[in-house]
């Protein structure tokens, strides 16, 4: 969602800050700003619709000399996006700026208090509400810590912010509850960020804030509290990749990149877990919950959006290879329906960045309700990575691309993992089928290159059907979440109306949307559920509709009933959704480049999303 960078240090800051805004960009956004404390000891603010290039723009360099600063990219939730509502925000005295991530429920009362004691707003922020609020409480104590502090004592709601104050210029003051901040230690200067891409380039040594907590920052060191003023210590932690890894490498969008990197990002995640002599499985982050997984009453699995399709996946595996009852649920509804939550429940959450707020959210009351917690993100020393009981990192990598496809697969791959360490820890898979699928996955880097390598195969397709304005994705099995996720894609980067369905629901209504200017996806691997979808293509062929199928590479039969086929190499059914998915991934993306869209960065959403 939002971004936040702040900077205090030797340098000149807004360089910085501004690098540090471009680097969150992908976080999606629809305004950008910054504040710096010139050396004259004011605050000037810039602030703008739109790109932070449009932001630029308008900047008076003079103006904006300063080693303190801070600057955000808006997401807008409380006011429309334009110039005013744009962060920072000040209060009316122009005395306390801030940058805010997150929601103030309790905006209205508090705004209604201030408005009595004759505060005045311009904008229609929640944000400018709590700046006016820091600015009433400093006002009567005539200390910025014990401002920020109290102010926060007032407020429901969520937050990640950094407040700079005229009246104290030496330092900065960032607070969290339930959005991500952190700070990275450099040489005589400290950079704050709700994210690890703005702080990457300056240093690796970071420190995050827990949840109500606040840290007070200098230019000479840094100080941690709770909001209830009890001093916090906290480890530094080191950032796992390097600057290079969030760049493009020449490649035209991140999107590109990241599909591509595929192969390199599985055998991450199962380096060094598997042995490849037994088909043995071993994850030391959950070994410490492992025969509470094994002796599950039931698993639940929490997650939202491309992670809520992994998750679907999970409940099949674990059902057929383990034979633990298993439930998928949208975090977002899970939290406000009075879930049953029993003694022996294994909670199991699924997050690419460990910080979405849905997510996060139902992972608290999961605990709170007495399950055991695992987590499977991508984010080292994330929120969620804190939180759970136990867990493994999918060491995807970093992702850019709003659209998810790399930390995907790498979600199917860490599923597929604890799948086979529980099954054959409970006897339910054969030492035989063991063998099978560990071999498989030691050569499934190489067939992930093979469908890579072929990707120019995909443009052809994606401009005959670039003007449609509606697709149907359909599978089978365990492809019946590759096609929802398949949907999906094109959904986001597109902006073409697409749905997916289990094929045989095709006859209970969908099947009359069916026509000659319908196309219509299968993914149709050579497995037991092969003649059913046979049966299911030659009802829409029947029907005229456009047949594109995803198939296995020795398959002839199917070239009698599409009109396009994309060929992966043959796996074990376990694994087909990871190779079935990059072929609709290059579709949604060719198909997206057709249509002119910006695809890292596709309009109204946000990487993760941290507000509910």
């Amino acid at each position: 969602m939002c971004g936040i960078v702040g900077y205090i240090g030797n340098r000149d800051c807004l360089g910085l800050i501004i690098d540090g805004l471009k680097r969150l960009e992908y976080r999606g956004y629809d305004s950008a700003g910054v504040a710096i404390l010139n050396e004259d000891g004011e605050i000037n603010i810039f602030k703008k619709k739109g790109k932070v290039k449009e932001l630029e723009s308008q900047f008076d360099f003079k103006k904006l000399k300063g080693h303190t600063g801070i600057g955000h990219t808006r997401w807008a939730t409380h006011g429309e996006p334009n110039d005013i509502n744009a962060h920072p925000q000040s209060d009316m005295t122009g005395n306390i700026s801030l940058v805010h991530n997150g929601i103030i429920e309790n905006f209205k009362t508090l705004k209604r208090k201030l408005e009595n004691e004759g505060y005045t707003f311009t904008s229609d922020t929640d944000t400018e509400v709590l700046a006016n609020l820091i600015q009433y409480h400093f006002k009567q104590k005539n200390d910025f810590e014990l401002a920020v502090r109290l102010a926060l004592t007032e407020v429901e709601g969520t937050y990640g912010l950094a407040v700079m104050n005229r009246s104290e210029p030496d330092k900065i003051i960032i607070a969290r509850m339930g959005s991500p901040l952190m700070f990275g230690l450099g040489k005589d200067e400290i950079i704050v960020s709700s994210d690890a891409a703005a702080i990457i380039n300056i240093t690796k040594n970071v420190i995050y804030l827990e949840d109500g907590e606040m840290a007070v920052i200098k230019f000479d060191g840094f100080k941690i509290k709770t909001i209830k003023d009890e001093e916090i210590y906290r480890e530094v932690m080191k950032l796992d990749y390097d600057l290079e890894e969030i760049e493009k490498s020449g490649f035209d969008h991140y999107m590109l990149k990241e599909i591509c990197e595929q192969p390199e990002a599985i055998q991450n995640t199962y380096r060094g877990r598997i042995n490849f002599g037994n088909g043995e499985v071993k994850l030391g982050g959950i070994e410490s919950v492992k025969d509470d997984i094994i002796n599950a009453r039931k698993i639940i699995i929490i997650a939202c959006g491309t992670a809520w399709h992994a998750g679907l996946l999970g409940e099949y595996m674990l059902e057929e290879y383990c034979r633990i009852p298993t439930e998928v649920e949208y975090a977002s509804e899970f939290r406000y329906r009075n879930p049953i939550i029993e003694k022996g429940d294994v909670v199991l959450v699924i997050s690419q960045s460990g910080e979405t707020a849905d997510t996060m959210a139902a992972l608290k009351e999961a605990k709170r309700l007495g399950a055991v917690t695992v987590g499977i993100v991508n984010s080292v020393g994330s929120s969620i990575a804190r939180e759970v009981d136990a867990g493994t990192y999918i060491h995807a990598g970093p992702e850019i691309g709003v659209a998810s496809t790399k930390a995907f697969t790498c979600q199917l791959m860490s599923l597929i993992l604890i799948t086979l360490m529980i099954g054959k820890s409970k006897g339910t898979i054969s030492e035989k089928e063991l063998k099978e699928i560990t071999e498989e996955i030691k050569v499934l880097p190489d067939k992930m290159k093979e469908i890579i390598n072929k990707r120019n195969d995909y443009k052809f397709i994606a401009e005959e059907f670039k003007d449609s304005r509606n697709f149907l994705y359909l599978g089978r099995g365990f492809n019946f979440p590759v096609a929802l996720e398949g949907a999906l894609k094109l959904k986001e980067i597109s902006y073409i109306h697409a749905e997916g369905y289990p094929a045989a629901e095709m006859k209970h209504g969908p099947i009359a949307l069916i026509d000659e200017n319908m196309p219509v996806v299968f993914i149709a691997p050579k497995d037991k559920t092969y003649d059913k979808i046979i049966s299911n293509i030659e009802e829409i062929k029947a029907r005229k509709g456009k047949i594109i199928t995803i198939a296995t590479q020795d398959d002839n039969e199917i070239n009698n009933y599409s009109d396009y086929i994309l060929r992966v190499p043959k796996t074990h059914p376990i694994l087909s959704p990871i190779l079935n998915s990059i072929p609709l991934q290059f579709l949604s993306y060719y198909i997206a480049t057709a249509r002119g869209c910006n695809v890292d960065q596709p309009r109204n959403l946000a990487k993760s999303v941290t507000v509910e």
